[in-house]
């Protein structure tokens, strides 16, 4: 028998939202586990709006907008135990749990992944040079400043052109920091015009084109080697501000028969959030990344309802998948799998996203058969959204093509 209905692992927006969706569907055995003090994920960090517009009808800095899931948990019911990790996942609903009363395990007939996504730490983006102190993420910066009040840089190189890049060039310039520059290794910004003009408009100028070939410094960072447009440009800086480059919070679905999608990197679901898995659900960043705290509040909720749906039908739905293959540069399509029998969706699109940025047409074939396209400019880490049609649940192959 399992201790409870539903195991949320992650507070952050999407895995709040689930929980508040499945309790006013009157699941009542819901808790959610999250390794931080409180809730409210990485929007926690963030000292600047706006969250919550969609959600809750106003506008919130970050923190205060992770105080407002914080209530809206309490309020609903749920169990929420925080500063609780979780370690391990078994197959049959079992999770294994280490908190300052040791380790335990907890069961439930269905477990939900929320554990969103982070950004890449130098040591993935391979880049070389010194290991000074001064090296940081965003996320990095935003703990500093939001849990410390400190500012580990005055001067800092910011490097990386989407969403969160605005986010830390915010926080640098209403804390005290001027960044000497934004730099970006592809022709233009990530993040859609007009964001892109905005660390020109801050008068901080923005390289494109532009790589770093070297970081020197002894106690902390001194200097930066560029190769800008293909020449050598030296910029004296105190930090080196790495932005975006999100990756899932998957590491817990590696060891397991689940496994991590080679495309997304976070677990494969289909049309409702369920993985291979049947007993496991997963939403928000941790399916791909990275989306924005709303964005995450939303899909968080709809997987719920299917969750929801999913505990009402009984037995877990365990039927063949179809797997949806994709052409290069496409990088990813989420979901990466369909049911035919997969009962309420939470996803009504594909969502899609590209390596580089390419020129030409984009398509859905279900069994060989073209049921959608569209000719454009695609550019990278921008979301794509492609119809899933019902005729796609019947298939025996479901595939994007690039051409």
């Amino acid at each position: 028998m399992t201790d409870r209905d539903v195991l949320i692992i992650g507070g952050g927006p999407s895995g709040v939202a689930a929980g508040l969706e499945l309790r006013r569907q009157g699941v009542t055995r819901v808790t959610l586990l999250d390794r931080e003090p409180t809730l409210g994920g990485a929007t926690r960090h963030c000292l600047h709006s706006p969250f919550g517009m969609r959600e809750f009808g106003r506008v919130y800095i970050g923190a205060a907008y992770g105080r407002r899931l914080d209530r809206e948990a309490a309020a609903a019911g749920l169990d929420v135990r925080t500063g609780h990790s979780v370690v391990s996942l078994g197959e049959e609903g079992v999770v294994t749990v280490t908190s300052a009363r040791g380790v335990e395990t907890l069961s439930a007939r269905r477990v939900l992944v929320t554990t969103g996504a982070r950004e890449m730490p130098r040591a993935a983006r391979l880049l070389p040079g010194d290991r000074p102190v001064g090296i940081l993420t965003t996320g990095a910066l935003q703990a500093f400043v939001a849990f410390h009040g400190l500012m580990p840089f005055r001067r800092p190189l910011i490097v990386g052109s989407e969403l969160v890049t605005q986010s830390a060039v915010l926080t640098c310039l209403t804390h005290g920091a001027r960044p000497v520059a934004v730099v970006e290794a592809g022709p233009q910004a990530l993040v859609r015009a007009p964001l892109g003009l905005f660390p020109g408009l801050m008068g901080i100028p923005f390289w494109r084109n532009t790589h770093i070939t070297d970081i020197r410094g002894g106690s902390r960072v001194e200097a930066v080697t560029l190769l800008r447009d293909g020449q050598p440009v030296t910029v004296a800086c105190d930090g080196v501000l790495l932005t975006g480059s999100f990756t899932p919070e998957s590491a817990l679905l590696l060891p397991t028969a689940q496994g991590v999608d080679p495309g997304t990197g976070g677990p494969a679901v289909d049309q409702s959030g369920r993985g291979r898995n049947p007993l496991y659900f997963a939403a928000g960043n941790v399916l791909r990344a990275v989306e924005t705290g709303g964005w995450a509040f939303r899909e968080g909720r709809a997987v719920g309802a299917a969750l929801a749906a999913d505990l009402r039908a009984g037995d877990p739905v365990a039927g063949p998948v179809i797997p949806v293959t994709h052409d290069d540069p496409v990088k990813l399509v989420m979901p990466s799998l369909l049911r035919r029998d997969s009962g309420m969706a939470a996803f009504r699109d594909f969502q899609v996203r590209f390596r580089h940025p390419a020129s030409g047409v984009l398509s859905l074939e279900v069994d060989g058969r073209e049921v959608w396209r569209r000719s454009g400019h695609w550019m990278p880490e921008r979301r794509v959204l492609i119809p899933i049609p019902g005729v796609a649940l019947m298939a025996e192959r479901v595939h994007v093509r690039f051409r």
